[in-house]
């Protein structure tokens, strides 16, 4: 795991009241890198999510992928951020052994997100799987 990724799962265990939680996610969007308005576009947008959200992916250097996304929703946007942090900074390999709903039911976030919500980080998960296998075919 990320140390950024640990750091919110620390976080999430300090708090123990579901509103406080919300409003954690919440600052967490806030934290987001701002996505550039030309990356708020169509082949960026992902689809199955009742919000505008966007994912950007690159390939860097040293074969991780790095993310960057936003949404129009600001709890959403606290997803995003978890969701990135779960992936960002992987291999495609790795990206695509990974389960963020282990760490979004250690969190307590699967029995507290709504069907539309959850539906739109499963959404997320699989487009981050999608570029992961994109990249590793060498696409």
């Amino acid at each position: 795991m990320s140390a950024d990724l640990d750091d919110i799962i620390a976080d999430f265990d300090l708090i123990e009241d579901w509103d406080e939680r919300y409003r954690y996610l919440i600052e967490l969007g806030r934290d987001l890198e701002p996505l550039p308005d030309e990356a708020r576009n169509d082949a960026n947008k992902v689809r199955g999510c009742a919000s505008q959200v966007w994912i950007e992916t690159r390939a860097n250097d040293d074969g991780s992928v790095a993310f960057r996304g936003d949404s129009d929703a600001h709890i959403v946007k606290g997803l995003v951020r978890l969701t990135l942090a779960v992936y960002s900074g992987r291999t495609p390999g790795e990206i695509l052994a990974t389960d963020a709903g282990t760490v979004f039911e250690r969190l307590g976030l699967a029995q507290h997100l709504t069907p539309q919500r959850s539906n739109g980080v499963r959404a997320m998960v699989e487009r981050i799987k999608t570029d992961a296998r994109r990249l590793a075919s060498g696409g």
